[in-house]
């Protein structure tokens, strides 16, 4: 086959690219410029996709023998994830960077460019399985449950899914390391990127007040009772605990938490921790990377990249899931994906739109 290997200039990919060659495929190595500023993008081991992630890339390439390119997708990834990451948050919601990354950059422009091209497949270094089932191909989780990332690949639909190559899914961290040292990649020690790459200082809430100026407005107690005021609710997502500059505990003397975030108003809600458990989610905008459910089901739902799945019921009609989650998770917030699971495999995902106790 002729695949496409996306290379950040770390060592996950450059051996999923190693992986792709030594199973005898017609390999072309591609690094994605996500920036006009790129090298702003990285603060020590933080943020990637640099003018240093793209010369690690290339050196990788050459160690493996294949052609490379540097691909220009800054304006598509400033549109539809910068952006989308700053409209989530001036209207109350919490979004997935590297979630909406994967839907509209990687299996989505990337893959549409590659097949118009001629090639066969996408070859990424995500840690994931896809695995042929009795109704076509299947997502899982990877082996190695610290590197799982089967969440934020759920948004994958099943054209996208066939198109899609995880050599490193079978594997441990160690092991990827292990390999690109015996390779002679330059990159086996070079650690892993951290937070979001755009956002390189991890500071977001002085990213977005850059980019959405001042908004000043009430944080409240659950009865309405005004505590103190904030310089934007962009600043706040549901469940924070830390900087919300409240200066005196509850009465019970017990920590408040951000309960929920109210852009038209511009207030901030907080209250108790028991007040963030959440049962009952609704979510909207359903991906599937394989077969379409229907009706209600038993499964397994996870709110967060790392999170814990929970058992859950999960319905699905016109368009809309709505998930009862059977143990309660705690600081579920508007914006963040939900992804459903049968086993290891990811049965979907879908953008939650509401929250129900």
């Amino acid at each position: 086959m002729r695949v496409l290997a996306a290379m950040s200039g770390g060592v996950d990919s450059a051996v999923a690219a190693a992986r792709a060659v030594e199973a005898g495929h017609d390999v072309t190595g591609v690094h994605l410029a996500l920036s006009s500023t790129p090298q702003a993008l990285r603060s020590g081991a933080r943020g990637c996709c640099t003018v240093e992630d793209s010369r690690d890339a290339r050196r990788a390439a050459d160690v493996l023998g294949i052609p490379f390119y540097v691909w220009d997708l800054a304006e598509r990834f400033r549109a539809d994830v910068v952006e989308d990451f700053v409209s989530a948050y001036a209207e109350g919601r919490t979004p997935n960077p590297c979630l909406r990354c994967n839907e509209k950059i990687k299996f989505a422009a990337v893959l549409d460019r590659a097949l118009a091209l001629g090639f066969d497949a996408v070859c990424t270094g995500h840690y994931a399985r896809v695995v042929d089932g009795p109704q076509g191909r299947e997502l899982h989780r990877a082996a190695d449950p610290d590197k799982d990332q089967s969440y934020v690949l759920g948004v994958l639909d099943a054209e996208q899914l066939a198109a899609a190559m995880f050599p490193l899914g079978d594997s441990r961290k160690s092991a990827v390391r292990d390999e690109a040292a015996r390779r002679g990649l330059a990159v086996a020690q070079k650690p892993d990127s951290h937070d979001i790459c755009f956002i390189p200082d991890g500071d977001t809430a002085g990213f977005l007040r850059r980019r959405l100026g001042d908004a000043p407005g009430a944080v409240v107690t659950e009865d309405g009772e005004q505590l103190t005021e904030h310089d934007g609710a962009f600043a706040f997502t549901v469940g924070q605990r830390k900087g919300l500059r409240i200066g005196r505990p509850a009465a019970d003397g017990r920590p408040r938490y951000v309960l929920d975030v109210q852009p038209v108003s511009r207030t901030v809600v907080v209250g108790p921790a028991e007040a963030l458990d959440v049962t009952q989610i609704s979510a909207v905008q359903p991906r599937w990377p394989g077969a379409v459910p229907t009706g209600t089901f038993a499964c397994a739902a996870q709110v967060r990249a790392h999170g814990e799945p929970v058992p859950a019921v999960a319905t699905v009609a016109d368009g809309r899931t709505t998930v009862e989650l059977l143990t309660p998770v705690r600081g579920v917030a508007r914006g963040q994906a939900v992804v459903l699971y049968d086993g290891t495999r990811v049965i979907g995902s879908a953008t939650i739109d509401a929250t129900g106790r």
